[in-house]
């Protein structure tokens, strides 16, 4: 009988991005896999990757949505293993107390605790569906014909930025990502048209590194080291924002 595989991590979107080759891992070895997601994630997901049993979560303001709710719907589904890749949270301070919480990033951590070789983050492109009509849609509506374009993505979940765009030629189209499609994959075929990319550490910053996009690429960080992701591709890492934890941690 096929074995089923829980995974709990029901946000943030980047996180959601960074852990999609586990479970594709899990699937390629002949596992069912359920994950629980919060449901604004949803629309990303469920015809990006409909190999995934995706179960749509209410946020509420008791937070029962980042692991109680996952665990109990999991549970009801008759789940035979179910793998937590928060690598800390205050319901379950546990998950932190392992030998390597200390000496890897958040992404490496949620990999080691998968069981996954680390490597597998970088195929991306194995795991996802793209929906040519929805990206080309998205395409002919902002980027002007003929006419070279850069893009920004300067919001994140909980940090925004404004960067220093004075290098960049005068003639060039700006197209700043916005949540103006539901899925974070329409913005694909944009992003690898693109002259030059200018993101904060955030999803798509995520997808472009793990899709190994070839566009000249500068990375905004805003975190702590043990919260920035391992970077796999070709970026140049600009001056962290002033209030950002990055900053504080290089600066004091």
């Amino acid at each position: 009988m096929t074995s089923k595989l829980g995974i709990i991590q029901s946000r943030g979107l980047g996180d959601i991005v960074i852990a999609l080759p586990i479970a594709r891992h899990y699937y390629d070895q002949g596992h069912k896999v359920y994950w629980p997601i919060c449901e604004e994630f949803w629309p990303s997901f469920k015809d990006s990757a409909p190999w995934v049993n995706w179960i749509p979560l209410q946020q509420d303001a008791s937070g029962d949505f980042y692991y109680k709710e996952p665990m109990k719907r999991l549970q009801a589904f008759k789940c035979d293993e179910i793998i937590c890749l928060y690598q800390a949270l205050n319901v379950v301070p546990e998950l932190s107390k392992v030998p390597w919480f200390q000496i890897q990033k958040f992404d490496e951590f949620k990999y080691t605790k998968a069981g996954v070789p680390f490597k597998k983050k970088w195929a991306l492109a194995n795991c996802i569906t793209r929906n040519t009509q929805r990206e080309n849609a998205l395409y002919d509506k902002l980027v002007k014909p003929d006419t070279p374009y850069y893009v920004t993505h300067i919001e994140g979940s909980t940090f925004t930025v404004a960067p220093d765009l004075s290098a960049i030629p005068a003639n060039w189209q700006r197209i700043n990502i916005k949540p103006t499609t539901d899925s974070i994959f329409d913005w694909l075929k944009i992003i690898e048209g693109s002259q030059a990319l200018i993101m904060l550490d955030s999803v798509y910053a995520n997808l472009v590194d793990q899709l190994d996009i070839p566009v000249e690429k500068y990375w905004i960080p805003r975190s702590h080291i043990q919260l920035t992701p391992v970077l796999g591709s070709d970026w140049t890492i600009l001056d962290p924002p002033e209030d950002s934890g990055a900053a504080k941690q290089i600066f004091g």
